[in-house]
């Protein structure tokens, strides 16, 4: 499975980047967020290969399904980008990256899941593609991406 979400943000790259890679804000910021805790620092600081549990709500309509991961978080500064490799839970194995592109005045936010799928001898692989991609982790980057946009063009503008 191969998931691509994409926005244009309306701010600097450095101001989108840091709002993107600032996942403990992530609850302040995001309403659909429950938490965001890190659970071991690495490497010196944060994202060198930090441990990072996130939970997050997948609304339909006025129903909520809780979600949950743990990922190892790198953040690359110099590419831009911010890179997750799922650890624990259904998604084990999914890898992520938010790369930032300038596009002219604003900037190009890629998320990409890229996933195997769970493993469920015979259905895992079209879980991953026919349900679990489209219905949860599509709905919730996008979710993210435009609270992500929302607090950096808030901050853009003064």
């Amino acid at each position: 499975m191969i998931q691509v979400d994409r926005r244009l943000v309306h701010a600097e790259i450095d101001r989108v980047y840091a709002c993107a890679s600032d996942v403990e804000r992530w609850p302040e910021w995001l309403p659909h967020y429950r938490w965001v805790r890190f659970l071991e620092r690495r490497e010196g600081g944060p994202g060198g290969g930090d441990i990072v549990e996130m939970a997050a709500w997948r609304p339909f309509g006025p129903l909520r399904w809780p979600t949950w991961w743990v990922s190892e978080m790198r953040i690359d500064r110099a590419a831009p980008a911010v890179r997750y490799r799922h650890i624990r839970g259904i998604t084990r194995g999914m890898d992520v990256e938010w790369a930032f592109a300038p596009a002219g005045h604003d900037v190009a936010v890629t998320v990409t899941h890229r996933w195997a799928g769970p493993p469920w001898p015979l259905v895992g692989a079209s879980a991953a593609s026919l349900v679990i991609g489209p219905m949860f982790i599509h709905h919730i980057a996008q979710l993210t991406l435009a609270g992500i946009a929302r607090v950096a063009e808030r901050s853009a503008e003064g």
